[in-house]
This record gives structure tokens, sequence and C-alpha cells, in this order.
């Protein structure tokens, strides 16, 4: 258990490992933030920004917070390219955004979002910045020192791990000042009548009986990774993006979502049949053996900037192949 901590420590650059806390997936790490430091740190009047890009795993908690406390929610919208519109989000950008919350690459349509410059404009405005990292933590090389956010977030199911384990990793500035999410057992340190005080991190945030046998399994995973190397990953997607948007321009009637450019997409490509239903696409593929994901991939603000009930989707990882996607 502890020995995964080790390697995700080394695998993200993060500097230490007593800030990277275990959960049960990235959801209840970015809901772990949004109790235990947006409870705590943000207060009516006060503005988070999110981009349409979310996943509703990184709107949906932010969400509920504004309604509780009484925050505005601000989105900064895509531009043409489908790519974000970077002089909106500046405008949008004020003093009163006290969070910015992003994902690292869309789910639904593979853009991959300049954080280099969203945490700099950020931080240079006095904002925390939380980024949901669970699509680009599987498919491209992530150093924490250099990106230099203030929470990361992601699972291991995405990344050739098993199901039910999540990561948060945390500036220690942040973690030490929340209060504890979750209370019981190995998140104490004295506990009497009259008063409770907490354990160290991580075991401050890490309440009860762990997960443990799949964070160990997990701990496999990232070693697989690791061997074969994130920019070897990061490359062979990309070369499979290009391959394959290279075949649907050779396709009539249908419309090809995303950026379209393989340095700000990562593998995964959203697409629509001009007459046919998504749903319908996805059942077709499915009856010739090929695994789309059709729908609004839990990203329903992002389709409805898009115009769009649904997408289909093919998304790419290291075990595929220019064959599969000739298939497809």
């Amino acid at each position: 258990y502890e020995t995964t901590r080790l390697k995700l420590a080394e695998f993200l650059n993060a500097p230490g490992s007593n800030n990277i806390i275990f959960t049960r997936n990235a959801t209840e790490s970015i809901n772990l933030v949004a109790h235990a430091w947006g409870r705590k740190f943000l207060f009516p009047g006060d503005e988070i920004l999110l981009t349409n890009f979310e996943h509703h795993s990184n709107f949906v908690p932010w969400y509920m917070l504004a309604e509780e406390k009484g925050i505005k929610l601000k989105v900064a919208p895509f531009n043409g390219n489908h790519e974000l519109d970077l002089q909106t989000f500046a405008h949008l950008l004020t003093p009163r955004v006290k969070l910015v919350a992003v994902t690292a690459m869309s789910n639904a349509l593979g853009t991959i979002l300049p954080l280099d410059k969203i945490i700099e404009w950020a931080h240079a405005n006095d904002s925390v910045v939380a980024v949901d990292g669970a699509q680009a933590t599987p498919h491209m090389p992530i150093d924490l020192k250099k990106l230099n956010c203030d929470f990361f977030s992601f699972s291991a199911h995405k990344m050739l791990g098993p199901t039910g384990v999540g990561v948060l990793w945390a500036k220690n500035e942040h973690l030490e000042k929340m209060n504890p999410f979750l209370g019981g057992g190995e998140m104490i340190n004295t506990v009497t009548v009259e008063k409770t005080t907490w354990a160290d991190l991580p075991n401050k945030f890490e309440a009860g009986t762990p997960n443990i046998a799949d964070v160990a399994a997990f701990s496999a995973a990232i070693s697989y990774l690791s061997d074969i190397g994130m920019d070897m990953v990061r490359g062979h997607e990309k070369e499979l993006t290009v391959y394959a948007l290279k075949r649907f321009n050779e396709l009539s009637d249908f419309t090809v979502y995303g950026p379209k450019d393989p340095e700000k997409q990562g593998g995964a490509i959203s697409f629509n049949h001009n007459r046919v239903h998504a749903h319908d696409v996805g059942t077709i593929l499915n009856e010739e053996g090929i695994a789309i994901r059709t729908g609004h991939h839990c990203a329903q603000p992002l389709m409805k900037a898009l115009g769009v009930p649904a997408t289909a989707r093919a998304s790419f990882y290291i075990y595929n192949t220019n064959e599969e996607v000739d298939a497809l």
C-alpha cells in the first residue's frame, strides 16, 4: 500500500509522497477538495471559474458547493476550433475568482487544455487551481513540480489499474489547513471526550480501513506504464490520432469535433453521422465487434454548447493499432 504511494510520487514527479491521498476515485478526490477546502475557504460572493470541457465530476461538486454557500459559478467557453477560448477565460478571471477548477484533457473531445497558462494566470490572480487529471494522467507525462497546481486528481482504473482507487495530490500548505473530509479510525492522533486531534499527513484524510488490496494492485499498473514510458504512450496515441483523423477526412456525412491538431488533442475523437443518431452508430459498430462510447459522456454542458444531444467517441490507448482504426 505504501509502496504504491512512493511509486506515484516518482511517476508524477511530486515533491514528496505524504501529500498523496488515496480515495475511491477521481470523483471522490474532487469532492474531498470541495468539502474540506471549499467549505472552509470559500464564502458568499466568491466565484469559481470552470470551463465548458468539464466532466460532471468536476462540475457537480462545485455546483453543490455554490448552492450551499452562495458562490457564483462561471464557465469559460471553447472557440471555433474546440479549444479553450483563452481571451474569454482571461476576461472571466476576476479578483472574485478564488478557485479555478479545470480538466487537463476533455474526456469527450480529447482537447488538451493549456494548463501552464491557466495556472500562471490563476496564481497571478491569487486563485487556487484544482486540476482534474483523470483523462491526462494515463495518456501523457505529468510533472507536478513543473505544473505547480494546487490540487490534482485522477483514478487508477483509467490507467490499467483496478477500480475503486482514486488519488488526490495537493500542496502541503492546503492539506495542513484543511479540515478532515471523513472522521473515524486512522485519521486521528488522540481522541478524548473533550478533544480530538488529527493524524499527520496523509493519514489525516484516509479514515477507516483503506482499499488495501486494490491500492497494492495499482502498483503493478504504475510499474507497467513506467517501464513503457509515458512519452512513448503519448507518442503512440498521437500517431493513432493523426491516422484516424486522416481516415475520417476520407468519409462523407460525418462531423468530427475537437481541435483536430495532434499537439492539442489526446487519443480520443468524437464524431457524429449527419443523419444517424450516435446511439445507433454505436449499436451498429458493436455488431461488427468495434467498441466505442456514445452519449453525452458525463459532459452535458459541453454537448449543449456543441448543439448536439450526444456524440460517438473512439478512444485509443497503448494496445490499439492502425488496423483497428481501419476497422472503425
